[in-house]
């Protein structure tokens, strides 16, 4: 099998089940940018301890953030033929994301002025992640998918990867300049 399939040449892409957009529609600039929220989550993995509780959390989302980007790579019309968990965003993936904050923010107190990225390598990392997080919401909210939790679920998202960060600094450095 050939990866390049030429389908794409004349700047369309597929949807699942069967529409045809413009490569730069709402819908894939939205799975585009999750993509590369996925991708810069792989690289704050490399970053990590292998099998430490951070890195198995990270594969926790980006396997979540496949399913995310299957819901916004199909027609808002054909949602009915997804399936929560696997192919939309459900609850229970919302629900995770919610106690893994609770449960970072419950071990340390949390930052009340702003915090100036970069106290180490990934703690940059995941503020880049969730700057690109931020971004995907934008995106998908242009999109106008109803009865969706896509954005609910970036929303958590980026707050999670904001407190992972602190989580990671240790201490945050503040700026009080503002």
């Amino acid at each position: 099998m050939k990866i390049y399939t030429r389908k794409g040449d004349k700047g369309e892409t597929g949807l699942l089940y069967g529409a045809t957009v413009s490569k730069n529609s709402p819908l894939p600039e939205a799975y585009g940018t999750v993509d590369e929220a996925q991708a810069i989550l792989g690289l704050v993995r490399t970053e990590c301890e292998k099998d430490s509780d951070l890195d198995s959390k990270i594969i926790h989302i980006e396997r979540d953030l496949y399913v995310l980007m299957a819901e916004l790579a199909t027609d808002p019309s054909k949602h009915h033929k997804l399936e929560e968990g696997k192919s939309k965003v459900s609850k229970k993936m919302v629900t995770f994301l919610e106690e893994f904050i609770d449960e970072i923010t419950a071990n340390f107190e949390l930052p009340t002025e702003f915090v100036l990225p970069g106290q180490n390598k990934i703690s940059a990392l995941l503020d880049v992640a969730r700057t690109i997080v931020r971004r995907g919401e934008r995106c998908v909210t242009a999109c106008e998918i109803k009865n969706s939790l896509t954005i609910p679920y970036l929303n958590r998202l980026s707050d999670l990867l904001w407190v992972m960060a602190r989580w990671q600094e240790g201490e945050a450095i503040v700026s009080r300049s503002i």
